[in-house]
């Protein structure tokens, strides 16, 4: 499985160290020539990009009318088509649209799977699966909190230092929080084992994960071959807060924090220290 972290402007040069590929977020090109400049020379370095369309920053797509201008003028490897949160027809039609509108951009069309039920999330799904050249799945559909279920996490089976003792014991405290992560988490395996069970998986399409609740749940995928990626800027993140993940377990709690909102932070060197552990460490819970 390919891993990319979004990272602030003031790490792009060392994410592509600990990146398999670039996710690039097509509002900050808006703001931030920088950011968009290391995208495109990372295209000439031979490196594969994905272009999102930033509705989860945003709460809704990007303009399609630029998101296009910016397809072509970047070109990068693929890019996320416009949908609408949690609609299924609408998402559909969208994609529908921007394609009859767009028809020769260029780089492969990730079309992401949205609804709130497992019917209209499946509707989607058989779409984008007939019609996308990926298909994403991403990590906070509301649906998935009807599926899943809320189990109290012992403290892991592992030797923890003295200051993982302490961060896990301080997390453990977050119940409300922790809940809401774990059904998530817990929600979108359920969902794909539905689809596999079902007989609705597409096994000869790559799919693409779009963000993370909690790390640990990247270990249920290691065998389902047809997920190619995923993006998360949840080791980076938690990194400029202070967290470290817990070895060989993850985490219990997500920083609240976009990274958009920290992409000129400057990191400093504490900083990048507990982001490449976490990202070691998201890295062996994926392979």
């Amino acid at each position: 499985m390919l891993v990319s972290h979004e990272s602030p402007i003031s790490m792009l040069e060392d994410s592509r160290y600990y990146n398999d590929y670039d996710y690039a977020l097509v509002h900050l090109f808006e703001t931030q020539p920088e950011y968009y400049s290391f995208f495109k020379q990372s295209l000439l370095q031979g490196r594969e990009v994905l272009l999102d369309n930033s509705i989860f920053e945003l709460g809704h797509s990007f303009n399609p009318t630029k998101f296009a201008e910016y397809v072509e003028e970047l070109r990068p490897t693929y890019y996320i088509v416009p949908d609408v949160l949690e609609d299924s027809q609408k998402t559909i039609s969208s994609f529908h649209k921007f394609k009859l509108q767009y028809p020769d951009l260029p780089g492969l069309t990730i079309g992401v799977v949205q609804g709130k039920t497992y019917d209209e999330l499946v509707k989607c799904y058989e779409y984008m699966s007939a019609h996308a050249d990926y298909i994403a799945i991403s990590f906070d559909y509301s649906w998935y909190k009807t599926i899943s279920h809320y189990k109290t996490i012992e403290r892991p089976h592992t030797v923890m230092d003295v200051d993982d003792k302490a961060k896990y014991d301080s997390l453990h405290k977050q119940d409300d929080h922790r809940k809401n992560l774990e059904l998530l988490a817990d929600g979108r395996r359920k969902f794909i084992n539905m689809l596999i069970e079902d007989g609705i998986w597409n096994h000869n399409k790559p799919h693409h994960l779009l963000g993370n609740s909690l790390p640990q749940e990247m270990k249920h995928y290691r065998d389902i071959k047809s997920i190619r990626s995923v993006d998360t800027s949840n080791p980076v993140v938690a990194g400029i807060k202070g967290i470290r993940y817990i070895k060989d377990y993850g985490m219990t709690q997500k920083p609240s924090t976009m990274l958009a909102d920290l992409i000129e932070h400057e990191v400093t060197e504490d900083e990048k220290f507990d982001i490449n552990y976490n990202v070691q460490q998201y890295k062996q819970l994926c392979k």
